[in-house]
C-alpha cells in the first residue's frame, strides 16, 4: 500500500525535513528527507508523549558520548 507522506509547510525546500504519514489509525510513520529509506513506526499515543516531552524541554540537555 502506498504511503502518503506529508511535510511541514515550514520546511519549504530545505533539507533535513521530517516527513510523517499515518497509513493506519494505529500507526504513525516518520522519516527524515535526506534518508527516506529509514522509517520509524510508532503509535499516536507514543508520538504524543514524545512531542509533549520535547515541548517541555526534557531533551534540551542531552549529552552524547
Amino acid at each position: 500500500m502506498p504511503v502518503d507522506w506529508q511535510k511541514s509547510s515550514f520546511s519549504a525546500e530545505a533539507a533535513n525535513c521530517l516527513n510523517i504519514a499515518a497509513p493506519a489509525s494505529e500507526a504513525i510513520k516518520l522519516r527524515e528527507s535526506d534518508d527516506p529509506d529509514v522509517i520509524l513506526t510508532t503509535t499516536p499515543a507514543t508520538l504524543g508523549v514524545f512531542i509533549r516531552a520535547a515541548k517541555a524541554g526534557r531533551f534540551d540537555r542531552l549529552t552524547y558520548h
